[in-house]
Order: C-alpha cells, then sequence, then structure tokens
C-alpha cells in the first residue's frame, strides 16, 4: 500500500473544537489532521490504500460516518502527478 496526501473540505463553517476533533478520530479520520481557517473546516490526510481512489472514498466515509459533509477534496499538484 501507498500513502496518500489530499485535503477534504467540509460543508458549513465549524470551528475546531477538542469534541469535533475527538468525533473525527474516533470516525476512523485518525491519520488526518483537522483545522479552520477563515471558516473553511479541512481535514489534511496521509491515508494508506491501494489507490488515491481508495483513500479518497474511505477519507470521505470516515468524515460521513463522523456528521460532516464533504464539500470537496484539494490535492497538491505535485502529490498528484506523483499518483499517477
Amino acid at each position: 500500500m501507498k500513502k496518500y496526501d489530499f485535503t477534504l473540505i467540509l460543508s458549513g463553517s465549524l470551528e475546531l473544537t477538542e469534541d469535533i476533533a475527538e468525533g473525527l478520530f474516533d470516525a476512523g479520520c485518525d491519520d488526518g489532521t483537522p483545522g479552520t481557517s477563515e471558516g473553511v473546516f479541512s481535514i489534511d490526510f496521509h491515508r494508506q490504500a491501494d489507490s488515491l481512489e481508495e483513500a479518497i472514498q474511505s477519507a470521505i466515509a470516515s468524515a460521513k460516518s463522523a456528521g460532516y459533509q464533504v464539500a470537496r477534496v484539494e490535492i497538491e499538484a505535485e502529490a498528484l502527478a506523483s499518483h499517477a
């Protein structure tokens, strides 16, 4: 398995709290770093999977199981090129 780096941007304007962070961790986002900036809530993932698609789908499923909706996925160009 390879490690894939990407960011999930969650819907809504949330402020990161300890309860939210713990809920995400318990839902399987333990390989992600949540944060907020200017009202945008994001989780930076470093997820191991067989493919980039599998990594993203499993991260989205983990965020949804914690009760959050994903607005979009962001991937740095360099990271995307290295997984092509």
